[in-house]
């Protein structure tokens, strides 16, 4: 994983670690959250989408449509810098990979499993999988307080899912591939840390999701049959190939520069807040009180979250200001 060097900013006039990395975590939470907001949109906008396209076709296309986001955004600095060459291609086809899973499986898992159930298990899979892949890379376990605020906002988002139900069933293949959609988002994230700070958020994006329509688009024509779709459907397409993917996950890259990898898929538990809000004041949705509970849940783990994550900047700081040596600025190992 990147980590930054204290004396960058100390060259460029900015001070030292001490006086950056709270507003720097801030920031990157910030937009986490506000990602979360945007990807919470997804759901409602393709209930609103006339039927005909696949959801495969779906996941394919906003993949494409926001490569051309990424490319428009990256031009400049492609043409200056050439800094695509740079990336380690390895890691870009292993992050892409992961972006084209995440689709492939997450539409499988949810169509197998019912919306409420396999949300819940992608979604909320997500932030443990990145924790255990944060600690055998960094070789220490995230603080008490994150998994307790962690675990907590899953419980929430499950019983947000659930929605009053006693209990809910589904295939075995179905919870699989919801759990392979949890463990490919969790590794783009933590893979896409270190490329973001290499390149910056466009280069990086353009590579991985540049890669990930390439994987996806063919596995959506033999899964998705022929590409015929109305003409409204297009703009659902088009929103979210570049609002609820392209500008939600520019967001998410700025924040892996602030904040550790795990931190990030976490706070990414707000996206069903979001869902929750459009599914009441749009689709006219009456959750129970145990969807309520639930929100409570979720709300209550991301302060937790984010307290841990602010906590673990404050003690990198006061480290610093006692001269105990150079220290990540950017939230690595803050989980």
């Amino acid at each position: 994983m990147h980590f930054a060097r204290c004396s960058t900013f100390a060259r460029a006039g900015r001070g030292t670690i001490a006086g950056m990395t709270t507003s720097h975590s801030t920031r990157g939470i910030a937009m986490v959250l506000l990602a979360a907001m945007l990807w919470g949109t997804t759901g409602t906008a393709q209930s609103l989408a006339p039927a005909g396209l696949s959801p495969y076709w779906v996941g394919a296309l906003r993949l494409a449509v926001a490569s051309g986001f990424f490319a428009l955004l990256a031009a400049p600095a492609l043409w200056w810098r050439a800094s695509a060459a740079r990336l380690p291609w390895r890691p870009v086809l292993l992050a892409g990979a992961c972006v084209a899973a995440y689709n492939l499986s997450f539409f499988a898992g949810v169509k197998a499993s019912g919306v409420a159930l396999g949300t819940a298990i992608a979604i909320g899979s997500g932030p443990i999988w990145a924790g255990l892949m944060q600690t055998l890379a960094q070789r220490r376990w995230p603080a008490p307080v994150w998994w307790a605020g962690t675990l907590l906002g899953v419980a929430g988002g499950a019983a947000m899912a659930l929605n009053g139900h006693a209990s809910v069933s589904a295939p075995l293949a179905g919870i699989a591939l919801c759990l392979l959609a949890g463990l490919a988002y969790a590794a783009y994230a933590l893979l896409n840390k270190p490329l973001v700070a290499q390149s910056g958020a466009a280069s990086a994006n353009l590579a991985v999701f540049g890669t990930a329509a390439l994987l996806s688009l063919p596995v959506a024509s033999v899964l998705g049959g022929p590409l015929r779709a109305p003409g409204a459907t297009w703009a659902i397409v088009a929103y979210l190939g570049l609002v609820a993917t392209g500008v939600a996950y520019l967001l998410f890259s700025h924040a892996l520069r602030h904040i550790s990898g795990a931190t990030a898929v976490t706070l990414a538990l707000a996206e069903p807040v979001t869902a929750f809000a459009l599914a009441i004041a749009v689709v006219g949705e009456a959750p129970s009180a145990m969807a309520f509970w639930g929100l409570a849940g979720v709300l209550a783990g991301l302060l937790l979250v984010v307290w841990a994550e602010l906590r673990t900047q404050a003690s990198r700081r006061r480290a610093a200001e006692g001269g105990k040596g150079a220290l990540p600025a950017d939230g690595e190992g803050s989980a």
